[in-house]
């Protein structure tokens, strides 16, 4: 099905020494076996298969050691001063200034240390969570996302939740863990998540930030997600128009000017549409029959009140349905207004809400459509044979070397460098 591929690169030459990696590498528990191995490789002389198998196997011996140096963290949080040849000496309570020791010990702001030992204390809420980063079953960033995502829940809630997640949160990207802890929560107690947003929407601000360059951040945070949405498709729609008509600046660079003209109130180019948001919505909660959570586009889960007033702002615009058995596979879709132009479009984008691409949440409306079998090569138009990738995703399928397959909805690519990645496409 995949051939090796040929994408027109320069060839390097050939080392003269090449090292080869134990082939069952990836069973290796986390500890100093492993780590001894690693140590006695030089990633230089691996070829570039090896030296994927070699950044994952590095990476979780990261997680390791990040796991035992979350573990001192905490037990620096409970030792009363002493010498060093002390004995072993617990406070029954958090030491006041514990971050000021972190922050002098790793050379890091108040902040990052007040944060390095919040996560350390939150690890020891969550033994789970611990076991997996040791383990190297999910890193640091994982490891934070879910301690942050489940603060506010109940200890048992939160475990439950945290079990459930953790048998795929080692191939989820942080962007879609954190959006499937946070559907989590919502269905599991939809008026507990509406009561941390009305909560959290209240410490709502805007913020400016120096950074080295000399340049300056502006912020704002615990902002309401639908507005949220509209402000980033206005500023998306008139930042492509701009690109269209010929500006040399970067999209990014165009979004960002776009961004501070709208604030300052100077002229856009654009044509002054309001912004319109995606979502995707049962019809039960529309009619408040129940509060399970909608799915923003470009966000995420959110609560069934913003799913209504996304709902309730979008009365002119095209309403597509779909319909799905009771396994929750699509079998229909249509739409209320308008007609569209491009039926199998549509039904392409319902079938997969994101780019298909491993880890990618761009929303498919905003993507290419494209045939798995090349048309080129005889691929036919047709649902089983068509897929979203986004504009990156799919000049790297074409000009980078990744290859993919489909089947029954399922996809699986292959890199450039032979390693196999697959998705089936599920929202998280």
């Amino acid at each position: 099905m995949f051939d090796t591929p040929d994408i027109g690169l320069p060839a390097g030459e050939a080392l003269e020494t090449r090292q080869v990696l134990p082939s069952a590498l990836e069973q290796i528990e986390t500890g100093p076996f492993l780590a001894g191995i690693l140590s006695a490789i030089d990633p230089a002389q691996l070829n570039g298969h090896d030296a994927v198998r070699y950044m994952k196997a590095a990476a979780r011996m990261e997680a390791h050691f990040a796991a035992k140096r979350l573990a001192a963290t905490r037990e620096v949080a409970y030792s009363p001063p002493s010498g060093p040849d002390a004995d072993v000496i617990r406070s029954a309570d958090e030491l006041e200034f514990a971050s000021t020791e972190i922050a002098a010990a790793l050379n890091l702001t108040r902040r990052s240390a007040e944060r390095e030992l919040g996560l350390a204390l939150s690890l020891e809420s969550h033994p789970q969570v611990t076991k997996a980063l040791d383990s190297g079953a999910i890193d640091e960033r994982r490891a934070k996302v879910i301690c942050h995502e489940t603060i506010g829940l109940g200890q048992e809630d939160g475990d439950r939740i945290v079990s459930k997640v953790l048998e795929d949160a080692g191939h989820l990207t942080t962007g879609q863990l954190r959006a499937r802890l946070q559907r989590m929560a919502i269905e599991h107690d939809p008026a507990a998540a509406e009561r941390r947003y009305r909560e959290g929407v209240q410490d709502r601000g805007v913020a400016q930030e120096a950074n080295p360059d000399g340049t300056t951040d502006l912020k704002g945070f615990q902002l309401p997600p639908n507005r949220v949405g509209r402000v980033m498709t206005r500023i998306n729609s008139y930042a492509m128009k701009l690109k269209r008509s010929g500006d040399s600046r970067t999209i990014d660079q165009i979004r960002a000017d776009v961004f501070l003209d709208l604030l300052d109130g100077a002229g856009t180019g654009g044509t002054g549409a309001k912004g319109v948001v995606s979502i995707n919505v049962d019809l039960t909660t529309l009619a408040e029959m129940t509060d399970a959570p909608g799915d923003l586009a470009g966000y995420g889960p959110v609560i069934a009140d913003i799913a209504r007033q996304v709902a309730l702002e979008q009365p002119n615009a095209e309403w597509r349905f779909n319909v799905r058995d009771k396994n929750g596979e699509l079998i229909h879709v249509g739409t209320t207004r308008r007609r569209p132009n491009a039926e199998m479009q549509r039904l392409v984008e319902e079938m997969n809400r994101t780019c298909v691409h491993p880890g990618c949440r761009m929303p498919a409306a905003q993507c290419d459509i494209d045939h798995t079998e090349p048309h080129s090569e005889g691929g036919v138009t047709c649902i089983c044979n068509t897929s979203p990738l986004c504009r990156h995703h799919h000049r790297a399928r074409h000009e980078g070397g990744w290859q993919y397959a489909q089947d029954d909805g399922n996809h699986v690519f292959v890199s450039p460098l032979r390693h196999r990645y697959g998705t089936g496409n599920r929202s998280p």
